[in-house]
């Protein structure tokens, strides 16, 4: 019998990308804060410039790092995310009507996400009842009490970070990664996985994966993370 051969590595970020970016494109990208950024990917879109970008994420990173440098370079035309208040560059594109936010609450933000990549179009929820979140929202009453649709979101590409995969794809997530890249992996039309460290098939144990590899199209192995802190609070001696 042969050995079975999987085809889903590739050599580096800008390789793993190609033939899959276009202009106008939606992209998820995981992580959450500065924590499970798909680094390398990343600075891959920005080197193709790709422009018009629809971007779902949680977080739009700091000046200089994450998604921040596709706001540097004005790559990002619109942004789906629940925390963006670490990111002056961000602000003032807002400000200045130079790029769009749908602001979602966290929760209904992964919510969101988890629904697109289960098939399900929509579900209601009482977050955001009465604030700017519920406008032009269809709201129904379930046993007294209001709640607002939220709409399943997916992609044309996801761009998850992962702690470890096997060469079929199977990703284990380490620590805060495990909020967003998940859901992000099932949502996307494609998904490109940037991972620490790559095993061969089997020597991963099946109880410890996260994400089956039957969602992930590439791999490819990251380089060079910055560990960066978004807020560093220190003590004085």
């Amino acid at each position: 019998m042969s050995k079975k051969k999987y085809k889903k590595i590739y050599s580096n970020a800008s390789h793993a990308l190609e033939d899959i970016l276009f202009d106008g494109m939606t992209i998820m990208s995981g992580g959450f804060g500065l924590c499970g950024l798909p680094e390398n990917l990343i600075v891959a879109i920005k080197k193709s410039g790709v422009s018009n970008l629809k971007v779902i994420s949680n977080n739009a990173g700091t000046e200089g790092h994450g998604l921040g440098l596709l706001l540097e370079t004005g790559q990002i035309k619109k942004a789906i995310s629940s925390y963006v208040g670490e990111n002056k560059l961000f602000e003032k594109q807002y400000l200045s009507g130079e790029i769009e936010l749908e602001f979602n609450p966290q929760g209904t933000l992964a919510e969101r996400i988890r629904a697109g990549g289960a098939g399900i179009p929509a579900f209601f929820t009482a977050t955001g009842v009465g604030t700017l979140v519920s406008k032009n929202k269809e709201v129904k009453t379930f046993n007294n009490k209001d709640y607002i649709m939220e709409t399943g979101l997916t992609a044309d590409l996801s761009i998850i970070k992962a702690w470890k995969c096997d060469e079929a794809g199977n990703l284990i997530y380490r620590k805060t990664a495990r909020n967003f890249n998940p859901v992000m992996a099932t949502a996307g039309k494609v998904t490109v996985a940037e991972v620490e460290e790559i095993l061969k098939a089997g020597e991963l144990d099946p109880d410890q994966i996260h994400t089956p590899g039957i969602y992930i199209n590439r791999i490819v192995k990251g380089k060079d993370y910055s560990r960066a802190i978004e807020n560093l609070t220190v003590r004085e001696k």
